[in-house]
């Protein structure tokens, strides 16, 4: 045994003494394709899931990706970029006093948001009632991250990532409000593909995907502590509404900037989920959290100036979905969908999915400004410039 492996040992062992006794062991981290070479070398198992989502296209990609505020110019608003390197801490944070893995938190974390397509939630909507006319069943971001780490980069190889990492980023659901989780730890790759298949034909959708992990619980929890005082900073930055306009039984439990919301919702859970098998909110931050979500629904994510443009997109999405679609029935090799996307693609990856699903597979994987580049200029949408 060499001085690397030797090494790697001592942090397993270090592993097992130290962390919770129900954390996720970066030793029992399981691959869909054993690596030899992996397994033999000094690296642990979530770490190089880590270095494998970083160094992922798809990754890259992040810095246009919209979070909320679509179409609108401000050099300060969230990104998907921020918003999952965010998670990432938040999550680690909570996973530190836990005594859980931090490495597989991070990797969920950086990994869950993956999926999602250009124009947030609401080009996921557009994007699902395309699908779902292709006879590809629903679209859902957190099924597109897996297909896109399993299936679609590397040309079609995928990263070949840990089945704990896949859960976490498969049940990450932040929108879906829990006061608590407790793992659903007896999974295996044939469950996750029956969750899959289960999410895109939106079958038992009022049953909730549980993550396998502690890791992936928090990362959940840790994803809407995330975003939910940093949409209401930015849409105060935006002049949507005002400080006041919070409710105040939430500022009361919360309060009202960003900074504290995120230290008493993280306060809160570790003081209530320490040494315990499950990860869980008190009763009454919960209930001040759930009132928070159904402001921000109400007064941000619904607001006129950010449905502005959507039926402009709509129409930009039927437009490039039927264009894809055209040029892969007609072999039309001077398409971008050819020469961006499928080009040295593996035959295996070709394949396995239709026409329908390749597009599917193209347009989600857009950047904002990608999207709009490749769409006539004539009826694109402006930008915003909101105060």
């Amino acid at each position: 045994m060499n001085t690397l492996e030797k090494i790697k040992k001592t942090l397993e062992s270090r592993e097992s003494r130290e962390l919770f006794e129900f954390a996720t062991i970066s030793a029992k981290g399981i691959r869909r394709n054993p690596d030899d070479k992996l397994d033999a070398g000094y690296r642990q198992n979530f770490a190089v899931d880590v270095d494998r989502i970083l160094n992922s296209l798809a990754y890259t990609r992040y810095i246009d990706k919209t979070q909320v505020f679509y179409l609108i110019k401000n050099d300060h608003i969230t990104h998907r970029v921020l918003h999952v390197q965010l998670v990432s801490k938040v999550a680690r944070t909570i996973g530190r006093f836990l005594g859980l893995n931090e490495d597989l938190t991070e990797a969920v974390s950086l990994g869950h948001d993956i999926g999602h397509c250009p124009f947030g939630h609401d080009g996921e909507k557009i994007l699902s009632g395309l699908c779902q006319s292709g006879n590809m069943g629903s679209f859902h971001h957190n099924v597109q991250s897996v297909q896109f780490l399993e299936k679609v980069e590397r040309k079609g190889r995928g990263w070949n990532l840990c089945l704990q990492t896949l859960d976490g980023i498969l049940c990450h659901d932040g929108e879906v409000h829990n006061r608590q989780l407790k793992p659903d730890r007896e999974k295996t790759f044939v469950t996750h593909e029956k969750e899959i298949s289960e999410r895109k034909s939106n079958i038992n959708l009022s049953t909730m995907l549980i993550p396998m992990t502690l890791e992936g619980c928090v990362v959940r929890m840790a994803d809407t502590i995330s975003y939910i005082g940093r949409d209401i900073e930015d849409a105060i930055r935006l002049g949507m509404i005002k400080r006041s306009d919070l409710p105040e039984k939430c500022v009361s439990v919360l309060g009202s900037t960003n900074g504290a919301i995120v230290y008493n919702l993280v306060t809160d859970i570790i003081s209530n989920s320490f040494q315990q098998e499950f990860i869980t909110f008190s009763t009454k931050v919960s209930d001040a959290l759930w009132e928070l979500k159904q402001f921000n629904y109400a007064r941000i994510y619904m607001h006129m100036k950010i449905k502005k443009n959507l039926d402009a997109i709509k129409k930009l999405f039927d437009l490039l979905f039927e264009r894809y679609i055209d040029d892969l029935r007609k072999e039309n090799r001077s398409s971008v969908i050819f020469s961006k996307f499928l080009f040295n693609m593996s035959e295996d990856y070709i394949k396995t999915h239709k026409n329908e699903e390749i597009v599917r597979d193209f347009i989600a994987g857009m950047t904002d400004q990608y999207f709009l580049s490749q769409c006539p200029e004539k009826i694109r949408p402006e930008f915003q410039v909101l105060q």
